[in-house]
């Protein structure tokens, strides 16, 4: 009865930024407006109109209603005039999986196991492919070595895919701790000690520029300052509000981050671990933003995920 809300636009923007490949829009309730066609080619269009804005190009949209289950597992009486997929049907035999050959390989270091003949790295494949043989580079150190072994449990491999859990041996004896990061030579992230950055205010307390702050980035925890407030970006008409001092619960906006240790980052459009983090009250360790490295919509990461969507 209400349309396309604030909320709509607010968790598609959320959705948008995330890079998100499949969006479904259930429009759901169509029992309150009578199983009306054209109350539902509205929404519709509304929400394209929306969505073209944030550059998303695949989604589909179902009209239901919960109450009967019309159009959530099999097709409603009610509603002949439309000829799409159920809700069930669409979740189940939309493609959502990714290649990790494809990716960048990003090994966070979690936990070193060490005994009189034995060191590891243990952590998450975070994504793409480590193999014994790979050359790697161990940042910010920049230290350089050979992986020698990965295990897992009472198992060996040859190969690691993401997002396995396995603990990996190297030809050297190096300094390498929890928050260091395994990369392969070449394909580096950047390392920075500043660097801007989308974030998604969670928290009740308001995010100011001069704020000291706690940075999570994969498994390392550092230092930080809320060098500056770039922007509050408006939902309705995405454009950026730059006279914006801070963020409040809910609000999207663009920040300077200035870190006290250096950090390992890609470009969210790049790589979706090393491209994102957390803020965190250093005081109470209460979570006060979700960031994405870099502006989304400007690299255009938004129009590449509705091309993979499209292609895929």
């Amino acid at each position: 009865r209400k349309g396309v809300v604030e909320q709509t636009r607010r968790h598609l923007a959320v959705a948008a930024l995330l890079g998100v490949r499949h969006l479904v829009l259930a429009v759901n309730k169509m029992d309150l407006v009578g199983f009306d066609e054209s109350v539902f080619s509205a929404i519709a269009a509304d929400f394209a109109r929306a969505a073209q804005r944030l550059g998303v190009g695949a989604y589909t949209v179902i009209p239901v209603s919960a109450l009967a289950g019309d159009n959530v597992v099999e097709p409603s009486e009610s509603m002949p005039w439309y000829a799409g997929p159920t809700l069930l049907e669409h979740l189940e035999t939309v493609p959502v999986g990714i290649d990790p050959s494809g990716q960048l390989a990003r090994f966070p270091v979690q936990y070193v196991v060490r005994s009189a003949d034995y060191r590891g790295y243990a952590g998450q494949l975070a994504s793409g492919v480590l193999r014994v043989g790979d050359d790697v580079v161990v940042l910010p150190s920049g230290l350089r070595s050979t992986v020698v072994g990965i295990d897992a449990f009472e198992n060996s491999f040859d190969v690691a895919y993401a997002p396995q859990s396995v603990t990996v041996r190297l030809a050297d004896e190096l300094d390498v701790g929890r928050g260091d990061l395994l990369v392969r030579p070449g394909e580096e992230p950047r390392i920075v000690r500043e660097f801007d950055a989308t974030v998604f205010q969670l928290s009740d307390r308001p995010l100011h520029a001069g704020d000291r702050v706690l940075v999570k980035h994969t498994t390392r925890v550092v230092k930080a300052v809320v060098d500056r407030v770039n922007y509050c970006l408006d939902i309705e008409t995405l454009a950026h509000d730059s006279s914006a001092k801070s963020l409040v619960l809910n609000e999207i906006g663009g920040v300077t981050l200035r870190v006290a240790a250096p950090v390992a980052v890609d470009d969210y459009a790049v790589d979706r671990l090393t491209g994102s983090f957390l803020v965190i009250d250093e005081h109470d360790g209460q979570t006060l933003a979700a960031g994405l490295v870099g502006d989304p919509i400007a690299s255009g990461v938004l129009e590449h995920s509705a091309a993979d969507s499209a292609s895929s």
